[in-house]
């Protein structure tokens, strides 16, 4: 089962400059992303683990949560300290953080 981190304690880290990966799909990035996260759709996981680091953690986030459970899992069943950020994008805007628009240009 994947682990979970809060928003509050996902903020903190995200400051200092944490891996973040949005499972989310394109479009969906693309209308708006917590700043500096990577693009990598869940379909696109099984096959791109390899991509991230083993010694560090990697939060993971979608709409809301459920992907990035899935994915988490998966990140996590290869090696990854993978976390799911609670609530996702949505809980991030909704607290007033900020949130970056636009294209894939951090694709994972």
């Amino acid at each position: 089962m994947a682990r979970e981190v809060t928003q509050e304690a996902f903020v903190a880290d995200w400051a200092d400059g944490a891996l973040v990966i949005d499972v989310r799909e394109a479009d969906e990035y693309a209308a708006g992303h917590v700043p500096g996260a990577r693009l990598m759709p869940l379909r696109t996981v099984p096959a791109r683990c390899g991509e991230l680091p083993t010694d560090r953690p990697v939060y993971v986030i979608c709409a809301s949560g459920n992907r990035s459970r899935t994915a988490a899992d998966r990140m996590t069943s290869r090696g990854i300290d993978a976390y799911s950020v609670v609530g996702g994008t949505g809980a991030w805007a909704r607290a007033g953080r900020p949130v970056a628009a636009g294209s894939p240009e951090h694709a994972a």
